[in-house]
């Protein structure tokens, strides 16, 4: 064939094909030159890899062998040979793994782009770098005393975030709504109180970053206020306090900082690092600045998440519907979730069937820290579930099956209550270096004499070397729920003195298996703890003199060997003791006892007033009256 005529029916000049005969290396030809069949099968292979050389085909490392074929513009059959070159047998609709994927591209001179995706991400194709991760919005919950303007404060922050017309219509659905600010957003945790953040937390959930402890400057610190604090302490959360209510003309934020300060919540302006806010949630006063150190806060936290990534998340609340079926409150905390996603929440499964914002929008994704409403759930979860994006249905049922038998055989395992036992033998073992307990008494009187003797316990086990007492709450009244679910997520024993254990909290106390102890008498709640701490401090290491021998004649048993004669004088010797050799009453020697012989033959231990042979490691200059001490390490009960 001759070279113009393939060119026509290339659809390309005769000029062209004589460039490309020269790049493929057919050199000299011309527009008539004679074109052999293996020239023309040279030339097709050269523009068919130009082709594949130009731009960059994306993909994303789930792709069968047909979508491959499609995105390299070839016949499946072409890229099933090729796969069988590399001694891999496949057909069109199997799944490539992105090894083969790139050793395909490389054989056919294609340039490879890789995407990552949802799907790339549960294949386990995509490895997630750093470069990955984006700034998220912070989650804060906030806290404090009933009636100190918990509510108010996140009223006006929501009011002024949508136009007022559209305020009173609103019905917030979901137990949290993300606010969007011109420097950032934020999304809030409108939670009842400290009991239910640290439920989520008793079941290993952490949904909060920051908490905003809400106290008012009229009242100051009150009962719930304190066990706010002491339930952010345990979770390690950061505090910032907004003293509300500054526009009431008998509002003090300097008593309510001085009375914070005795919690360890001390102002940056005192020397402190807890930053302190003057707040009106009536008037809007220092709200914006609130919220700008809110967002500054966790600026510096670096809060950060992959949006391309399958959606992980935690459920804040689920309920049934009579129309819609279970519904679950969803915080998203990493990846997103899509409409049709499957998921495994808990011990439920299900097809995201659809969601919706706070403002009863519906919504097609949900990225990282973001509230959604979700539908289709086949049941309702527990609030503190961690929920996940998984490949398919079947994935989605075996592991809430699992999860599901998980849970069963946990109940029925009887799981052992945490005891004042169990904490002594992990601190023993090395395993725990801090004794966690929580106090409530009968009065305040009772209160202050148990806390300063706890304080004097764990003073003197610390200048033992011995485990910290923490102390997570101090309250007055009966024991409860809070206080279960406080020990719960923290390891701790409750210590309760003239005090009764409210039904509830019994009943949770079993559900969590929290040990409980109560008292009658100061001095028997005194005596426990302290003893407890003494079995958790580690003994000392004496040494101790055992026995000592008198050297009566010495041997020589080798050129620079000697062997002393001895009577045991008092106690015992023992081989492989560390020893002293005392000589007209000073120490000439330390070492160890490295052979104790008696009638020739090798023993383990001599009484008194027998005789026996002492040969003593890297020592041969024995005397005759020398006396030799032996001494052991023993531990030395700690008493604090």
């Amino acid at each position: 064939m001759r070279v113009y005529q393939f060119a026509k029916q290339l659809k390309i000049s005769p000029k062209q094909l004589v460039e490309i005969c020269e790049n493929a290396g057919i050199k000299g030809k011309t527009y008539v030159s004679g074109l052999k069949e293996q020239e023309i099968s040279a030339i097709k292979e050269y523009i068919k890899k130009s082709k594949l050389a130009g731009k960059p085909i994306t993909v994303t490392g789930t792709e069968t062998v047909g979508e491959i074929a499609s995105k390299l513009g070839l016949p499946a059959s072409e890229i099933i040979a090729k796969l069988s070159e590399f001694g891999i047998s496949a057909s069109i609709n199997d799944r490539l793994s992105l090894e083969n994927i790139r050793n395909l591209f490389e054989a056919f001179g294609a340039t490879l782009q890789f995407k990552k995706t949802k799907e790339s991400y549960i294949l386990g194709t995509a490895v997630e770098t750093e470069q990955d991760l984006l700034p998220r919005a912070p989650v804060v919950t906030v806290m404090g005393h009933v009636d100190h303007g918990k509510t108010t404060i996140l009223d006006y922050i929501r009011k002024s975030n949508v136009a007022a017309r559209e305020f009173g219509q609103i019905t917030q659905k979901i137990g949290a709504y993300k606010v969007k600010l011109k420097e950032g957003s934020i999304v809030f945790i409108d939670t009842p109180g400290h009991e239910v953040f640290t439920a989520m937390r008793a079941r290993g959930a952490k949904v909060t970053d920051i908490a905003v402890l809400v106290v008012a400057a009229d009242e100051g610190v009150k009962l719930q206020t304190v066990e706010a604090i002491n339930h952010c302490k345990a979770a390690g959360v950061p505090i910032i306090v907004a003293i509300n209510k500054i526009d009431k003309p008998n509002a003090n934020p300097d008593v309510v900082k001085k009375k914070l300060s005795e919690y360890g919540l001390v102002p940056e302006e005192w020397g402190g690092d807890t930053v302190f806010v003057n707040v009106s949630g009536l008037t809007g006063a220092n709200i914006n600045e609130l919220l700008e150190i809110i967002l500054l806060m966790g600026e510096m936290m670096e809060l950060k998440a992959n949006p391309d990534r399958p959606g992980e998340g935690v459920v804040l609340e689920s309920y049934l519907h009579k129309q819609k079926g279970p519904v679950v409150d969803l915080l998203v905390q990493n990846g997103t979730v899509g409409i049709g996603d499957f998921f495994v929440c808990g011990s439920c499964w299900g097809k995201v069937r659809a969601m919706f914002d706070e403002n009863g929008n519906r919504v097609e994704k949900a990225g990282p820290s973001t509230p959604v409403e979700l539908l289709g759930a086949n049941t309702t979860p527990v609030p503190g579930d961690r929920f996940n994006v998984v490949s398919s249905e079947a994935d989605a049922k075996r592991i809430a099956d699992q999860e599901n038998e998980r849970r069963k055989q946990s109940i029925g395992s009887g799981q052992k209550v945490l005891t004042l036992e169990d904490l002594q033998r992990q601190i023993m073992q090395g395993t725990l270096k801090e004794f966690k307990m929580i106090l409530k008494s009968d009065s305040l009187g009772s209160q202050e004499v148990i806390k300063a003797s706890i304080e004097k316990i764990s003073q003197a086990s610390l200048q033992k070397n011995g485990p910290t007492i923490n102390c997570l709450h101090y309250g007055l009244g009966s024991i409860s729920e809070s206080d279960i679910l406080l020990a719960a997520c923290s390891q701790a024993i409750i210590f309760g003195y003239n005090v009764g254990v409210d039904s509830k909290a019994e009943k949770l106390a079993k559900q969590h298996k929290i040990e409980i102890k109560l008292y009658r008498l100061v001095y028997d709640l005194i005596e426990d703890v302290k003893n407890t701490i003494e079995g958790m401090t580690k003994p000392k290491e004496v040494e101790v003199m055992i026995g000592q021998a008198l050297v009566k004649q010495v041997f020589k048993i080798g050129k620079n060997q000697t062997v002393a004669g001895c009577i045991v004088v008092e106690g015992k010797v023992v081989r492989d003791s560390r020893v002293k050799i005392l000589r007209d009453g000073n120490f000439i020697y330390e070492g160890f006892l490295s052979s104790l012989t008696r009638f020739k033959n090798s023993v383990k231990e001599v009484a008194t007033n027998t005789e026996c042979g002492i040969g003593i490691e890297g020592f041969n200059d024995f005397k005759e009256g020398d006396v030799i001490q032996v001494y052991q390490k023993v531990e030395e009960e700690a008493k604090v």
